[in-house]
């Protein structure tokens, strides 16, 4: 039975078509002289990945890191498959296992230059997350980064979105993480790739499904990823199709730089606040610890506009996509032992950050109200970037596709935000504590700037990912944090 990429999955291989990058990942900062738990109920993690910790004797190394990912392996098969393309886009790719497949390929061994500072890490970031994933193997790497400040190291991930669509599918920061100190080992599972398919056996499988189905191959020509559909795409049964894309194009977000033409090259940031102040903000105001992490993305970019153009009015505002899990009633903390990272591909929805207030608290409480509204309005939910591709269906033209997508798409907003629901509980990769937990947000075509939230070891924590010829001064945002969230502090 053939694997075939589901219709989503698709649409983000296909998406690399346009000379951007469609992949995620994580960066973990793993202090092996560091605590295993913080030390009090007021312990904060390292605000940044150079703060100092306590010192210790414990270490990863390379093949250390090999061995757990080659264990951990059989719990994501995905990440030992390559995408195979059908000869004249006769129906959607294929997963098939990977006869050549070579770990050490994908897992890979680096370092700063001294001091091995915040800058150079981010820098290194940026460049590995600005070059596209080889397409002749499994679609990811992981990096070893060594030569950080006081022993400590970080482990950077890069995963293809099409790998992690689903529920059930880990990033492989994921996949290697545990909740204790005791490694968990997997019984050794003997893998051995199956056959690849032959393109003429795909050909004639894809023809062999559609004959089986001709009612679909006749949607899918008609309606699908075709010359057709795109010579009919202002017809009703196409806006049907894109229906949530159109409804919003009808209250488009606010022309802004940051839906510029768009390229590969990435620039990559990180920043930190206390989870607990953020905590006692949301409760002098009545309002969530995600209400108060909007208000400090509001006053980050209304800093970022200031610092191009004066003249920022106070109707200005920010168009933001996010998970509709954020909008969790309880404040109270809630550490979630099975808590995700990387979450992709949930009901989200889009609001309006008050840019163009001055009034931190004025800003926050509009912040939370329209957070709110949207949240509860049929016109403002998003079921996320959707395929113009039919659940069946061929898809000769993956790049006309891609184009019409990124039309329809490029107004509903203009910065996706992810963030979850809970606090991660902590994390431990081949007994070694994690101390700093950022995902990497996707940056697709037409977005200038993507942001993530993770809440970890009690503090949130930022990660900016944006294209270098749009926001070159992106190091800034992180500064933008610190003084967006000590004017919450501040106000009474």
């Amino acid at each position: 039975m053939v694997n075939r990429l589901s219709p989503r999955e698709a649409m983000f291989y296909f998406l690399d078509e346009s000379g951007t990058t469609t992949h995620l990942g994580a960066l973990l900062i793993v202090d092996p002289s560091g605590p295993d738990e913080p030390t009090g109920p007021d312990a904060e993690a390292p605000s940044s990945p150079d703060s100092s910790a306590a010192r210790g004797p414990r270490a990863l190394d390379y093949p250390g890191l090999v061995a757990l990912v080659e264990n951990r392996l059989q719990t994501i098969p995905r990440y030992r498959q390559v995408v195979r393309e059908v000869t004249l886009g006769l129906a959607r790719p294929v997963w098939v296992d990977d006869p050549d497949f070579d770990i050490n390929f994908h897992i890979r061994r680096s370092g700063l230059p001294r001091p091995g500072d915040t800058a150079q890490l981010q820098d290194l970031i940026a460049r590995v997350m600005s070059r596209p994933l080889d397409r002749t193997r499994p679609l990811w790497e992981m990096y070893l980064i060594e030569g950080l400040p006081d022993g400590r190291q970080a482990i950077l991930t890069k995963t293809h979105r099409c790998l992690v669509d689903d529920d059930a599918a880990l990033e492989i920061s994921e996949a290697i993480c545990d909740e204790q100190t005791s490694v968990e080992r997997l019984t050794e599972d003997l893998w051995m790739p199956g056959s690849p398919p032959s393109s003429v056996s795909l050909a004639v499988g894809a023809v062999a499904e559609a004959i089986s189905r001709p009612g679909d191959l006749v949607d899918s020509l008609v309606h699908g990823n075709s010359i057709v559909a795109e010579m009919r795409s202002t017809t009703e049964d196409v806006v049907r199709r894109v229906g949530s894309i159109v409804q919003q194009l009808t209250d488009s977000a606010p022309a802004s730089p940051l839906n510029s033409s768009t390229t590969s090259t990435r620039i990559f940031a990180v920043a930190s606040v206390p989870r607990r102040g953020c905590a006692k903000i949301a409760d002098r105001y009545d309002c969530t610890v995600n209400d108060v992490e909007l208000a400090i993305i509001s006053g980050v970019m209304r800093r970022w506009m200031l610092s191009f153009d004066e003249s920022v009015h106070a109707a200005d505002t920010v168009r933001v996509v996010l998970p509709l899990s954020a909008r969790d009633p309880s404040v109270e903390r809630r550490v979630d032992t099975d808590g995700r990272w990387i979450a992709v591909g949930k009901p989200s929805f889009v609001t309006d950050l008050p840019v163009g207030e001055d009034n931190p608290a004025v800003r926050l409480a509009q912040v939370a109200g329209l957070a709110n509204r949207y949240a509860q309005s049929s016109r403002r939910l998003s079921l996320g970037p959707q395929p113009i591709l039919p659940e069946l269906g061929v898809v000769p033209f993956p790049e006309l596709s891609s184009r019409a997508f990124r039309s329809l798409n490029r107004r509903a907003y203009n910065v996706p935000v992810g963030m979850g629901t809970s606090p991660v509980a902590n994390r431990f990769v081949d007994g070694c504590p994690v101390t700093a937990m950022y995902a990497i947000p996707t940056l697709m075509a037409q977005r200038a700037l993507a942001i993530s939230i993770t809440d970890y070891r009690d503090n949130l924590q930022f990660a900016f990912l944006a294209d270098r010829g749009v926001m070159n001064d992106l190091p800034a945002m992180t500064e933008y944090v610190t003084e967006a969230y000590d004017e919450l502090v501040a106000t009474k």
